[in-house]
């Protein structure tokens, strides 16, 4: 069985599971609360964890084998006693603080103890051999993109395509022993992908000293999720992939626009995708006081809070949606001060359809703190913007046409090998250019250029220009989408509305008929 398959069948168990009235979401919950007592049991099996982290009587050989009102009484003081630490007499089961925080306030919804000894059994047939080739942890990832997918709460707005995780990832190349944080950390897909990364670079870290490590598995990542629910799964997600973090695990509940955002550390690079829409009941969200400029724009105030956390050197990647490249005031200021303080050197405009929000668009930024030139001073830091357009004349992504890693191979190539963006670069490569097609009207953009270069998805334009031309909007688009149709060549109003009307009177008869 491919991890796909197994996440089929995890995920077809819901079914069993609706005389119990828990839909989708609840079955997620009630899902990763066992799968992680399983995915724990299989992993010590292999040798992957070092320790087995869940206390005896807590562990899957306690469950499996069991039935009837038994079997769910002591699936109930399980999830009681790594919630609490304690059994149901007061005594003291483990003093771990991370599966404390994993299994905060975990109780079962389920009522019928044959639909847990049928979520049990059907865990225990699950290939795992095959499942341990692939990384029981990817497993898991993919139950949650299950869940983001399919389920209609929202969970997908905030989760980020795995292919554009992995481009992210590739472009900042993190390296061990640089500290590397995500503020909006969700279930942990950017801190997990970058410690993938490391380890394919250091022979799955064994070509490190045991100090480093040791800093790589309990140091190097941290994660702020404001969500409890969200946060356990993240913290599992960790586990699974070898973090276990500091005392209470990688990810950190709180709020990064709070005073858990003002007390990081400062870091080397710093991923994310920060949540969409403005805070509720205005700025009550955002209670920041070192913050410069005040805005009820939580993607703004993330975005502040990116690069002003970041020491001298460091790099970011962060996912934003259009309205923070063009909105005015406040926003303004914002991007101004980016430009000063940082090398915004990169921004991929991404295609619509790719995240949960549909219509939403989206960029994403990349900039290092400071100037390489002037031993990173922060002062007018930016002096070119590379833009790649992969919007224009794509097509819709969702079930049908998945967005995959080969989308954004050509953006890998042009951005170059230096994670600062510093690569040597040319314009005009992967462009798409036809005789046939008649150049567009001059604009701002395309004002003054060789022709080629206004069908060409990879361009360049200087901080003055920025400043001149767009008053410091980074709203830069100059592909004209093939599928748009020109306003001034449509016929008039009437015309129009008549022939609506034609189709809608025909449509009606047809109906009758």
């Amino acid at each position: 069985m491919t991890n796909n398959d197994i996440v089929q069948k995890l995920w077809n168990l819901c079914d069993v599971l609706r005389d119990d009235g828990i839909n989708y979401s609840d079955y997620v919950t009630e899902l990763v609360l066992l799968l992680f007592i399983k995915m724990v049991h299989e992993n010590t099996e292999a040798g992957t964890l070092k320790k087995h982290p869940l206390p005896e009587g807590c562990r899957w050989t306690d469950l499996n084998g069991k039935s009837g009102i038994n079997l769910l009484n002591d699936y109930k003081r399980i999830l009681l006693s790594l919630s609490t630490g304690k059994d149901g007499d007061g005594n003291l089961v483990h003093d771990d603080p991370l599966i404390s925080a994993i299994y905060a306030d975990a109780q079962t919804r389920l009522r019928e103890p044959r639909h847990l000894e049928q979520m049990i059994k059907a865990l225990d047939q699950i290939d795992w051999f095959n499942a341990q080739k692939d990384g029981l942890g990817d497993l898991y990832e993919g139950l949650l993109e299950k869940n983001a997918n399919e389920t209609k709460s929202g969970a997908g707005q905030y989760f980020t395509p795995r292919a554009l995780i992995n481009t992210m990832v590739n472009c900042l190349r993190p390296q061990s022993g640089e500290r590397i944080q995500d503020p909006a950390v969700g279930t942990a897909g950017f801190l997990i992908a970058a410690h993938e990364y490391i380890k394919r670079q250091t022979d799955d870290l064994y070509d490190l000293t045991t100090e480093q490590k040791a800093f790589q598995t309990t140091h190097a990542y941290t994660g702020i999720e404001l969500v409890p629910g969200t946060r356990r799964l993240a913290l599992m997600n960790c586990l699974l992939h070898d973090m276990e973090g500091g005392s209470e695990g990688v990810v950190q509940l709180g709020n990064a626009l709070g005073q858990a955002g003002a007390g990081l550390a400062k870091a080397d690079v710093i991923l994310a995708n920060p949540p969409f829409g403005t805070s509720r009941g205005g700025d009550a969200s955002i209670t920041r006081d070192d913050l410069t400029y005040r805005t009820s724009n939580k993607q703004l105030a993330f975005l502040q809070h990116i690069y002003r956390n970041l020491k001298p050197g460091g790099r970011a990647t962060v996912v934003l949606p259009d309205n923070v490249l063009f909105e005015d005031g406040v926003g303004t200021d914002v991007r101004r001060d980016l430009m000063h303080k940082c090398n915004l050197h990169t921004i991929l405009r991404l295609p619509t359809g790719i995240f949960y929000a549909q219509g939403v668009k989206t960029n994403v930024l990349f900039f290092t703190k400071g100037s390489a030139k002037d031993n990173y001073q922060e002062e007018n830091c930016t002096e070119n913007v590379w833009v790649y357009d992969l919007r224009t004349n794509m097509p819709s992504f969702g079930k049908r046409t998945p967005f995959t890693d080969q989308h954004l191979k050509p953006f890998e190539t042009v951005y170059g090998d230096s994670p600062n963006g510093d690569s040597e670069r040319k314009e005009g490569e992967y462009s798409f250019h036809s005789s046939e097609v008649e150049l567009p009207e001059s604009t701002n953009e395309n004002e003054g250029i060789d022709p080629k270069l206004a069908y060409s998805r990879w361009r360049s334009f200087s901080r003055q220009w920025i400043a001149e031309h767009k008053g410091d909007s980074l709203d830069i688009s100059w592909l004209k989408d093939s599928d748009s149709v020109d306003a001034a060549n449509l016929p008039e109003p009437s015309v129009l509305a008549g022939e609506a009307m034609g189709e809608l009177v025909q449509a009606l008869g047809e109906l009758s008929a």
